[in-house]
């Protein structure tokens, strides 16, 4: 059911910049000494899932004066790199020390003017379609691309006034608890099975049970690589097929919806066809995400692995589960070695190579107490199902609503020149 609306009033359109200053300097005079305390917001702080700032950091003005990106309270910063865009890194910047924060030089910094409220601005950006648009003008080289300061600048936006953004504000932002709420229950299901292994096998960091210890490498049939062809920036038919984004796995979590379209007269390659029970590993992302693992319960079929995912196949005489290895490698001591794992150097995304995956320790329990921790770890699923169609519930309200916000009200005025 979709949300109820005000009626929308005469909307004109303007351009960002016109109704926003884009990636402001730092005034002077700015009044910050060398010990002053100011916001420090890292993009590993910025929680793409619910559009917040999740650390809050504080450095010496000292300490961040060069070499990172100023901004002030009630800015809003944008993730401008890949995948971080794509993965919805959108925040205002609130309860900042003295009002001033400094941050990664991957933002985009949006100063709202007297035209707009902060907020509208935010749930502006953070539109799937917005990102949609924002990939297509990347420039720059694989795993280095950006939203150039000039798309930013030119892209319309609705601009009610100010009454009517404050309501409108108001009921996004009701949604958007409920939808905040539903992924919340969503990630405390899923929560339960790094308790339900530690319970069943003890913490995998210090082995306390001591059960034999293999090098992953040694369990496995092989690890798949995908493909990543040049692909339509949309939703695929019924009938075609599509590519995996990155973004699919996040949490320990897989997301068959987000995806990108295999164009026409592209064959698909069947070897990267996903299927249900295979278990998926992100072997480049960000820094946090980098070695994150999502078992596929199941699939509605045409999709395909890209290159930046692995598909793990223990072999079936090595007595391990994929459930059970699915819960291991989000354990924290595990995740954390993932990550010493990952190579790469500050100006490009983390990489896990085959080789060096294969040689993860991994503590291997009993078949038969592997077989025990799955079917309690299928009868979570089935619990987690009801939370995710809640969930779907929720976003579906709550992006009607933004569909009404900023796509109707361009019908009642035209662009700015």
């Amino acid at each position: 059911m979709k949300a109820p609306m005000p009626p929308v009033p005469p909307v004109r359109m303007a351009r960002l910049d016109e109704v926003c200053e884009i990636n402001p300097r730092l005034p002077r005079p700015h009044g910050l000494e060398d010990d002053s305390e100011v916001g420090f917001v890292p993009m590993a702080a910025v929680d793409e899932l619910t559009g917040t700032i999740r650390q809050r950091l504080t450095r010496r003005f000292a300490e961040v004066r060069k070499g990172y990106t100023p901004f002030a309270e009630n800015d809003v910063l944008f993730a401008k790199i890949t995948p971080c865009m794509e993965n919805g890194k959108v925040a205002i910047a609130r309860d900042l020390p003295g009002g001033r924060g400094f941050g990664s030089t991957e933002f985009h910094v949006l100063r709202a003017n007297e035209a707009v409220l902060p907020e509208w601005v935010y749930y502006y950006l953070r539109r799937q379609r917005f990102r949609n648009e924002a990939r297509r003008s990347f420039t720059g080289t694989a795993g280095q691309q950006r939203v150039p300061l000039a798309h930013m600048a030119a892209s319309a936006i609705p601009v009610p006034d100010l009454a009517h953004q404050r309501h409108v504000v108001e009921l996004l932002g009701c949604a958007d608890s409920v939808v905040r709420l539903r992924r919340r229950s969503r990630v405390l299901a899923g929560q339960m099975s790094p308790g339900l292994l530690v319970d069943m096998f003890g913490d995998p960091a210090d082995n306390p049970k001591g059960w034999p210890v293999v090098n992953l490498g040694e369990l496995l049939e092989g690890i798949d690589s995908g493909k990543s062809p040049r692909c339509l920036d949309r939703p695929k038919g019924e009938d075609e097929w599509a590519v995996l984004r990155l973004s699919a796995l996040k949490n320990g979590l897989y997301d068959e919806s987000d995806h990108k379209t295999l164009p026409p007269g592209e064959q698909p390659d069947m070897r990267c066809e996903v299927r249900a029970g295979d278990l998926l590993f992100s072997r480049k992302n960000t820094p946090e995400l980098v070695g994150t693992p999502a078992y596929v319960w199941k699939t509605g079929g045409r999709i395909l692995l890209p290159d930046l995912i692995f598909r793990l196949r223990p072999r079936p005489e090595a007595g391990l589960h994929p459930l059970y290895l699915w819960a291991l490698l989000r354990a924290p001591g595990v995740r954390q070695r993932l990550q010493l794992m990952a190579s790469g150097t500050a100006a490009s995304m983390p990489n896990i190579s085959k080789e060096r995956l294969r040689k993860l320790p991994v503590m291997l329990p009993p078949a038969r107490l592997q077989e025990a921790f799955a079917r309690r770890m299928a009868a979570m699923h089935a619990l987690s199902l009801q939370h995710d169609a809640a969930l779907v519930q929720a976003k579906a309200t709550f992006e009607a609503l933004e569909t009404q916000v900023f796509e109707q009200p361009r019908l009642g005025g035209k662009p700015a020149t």
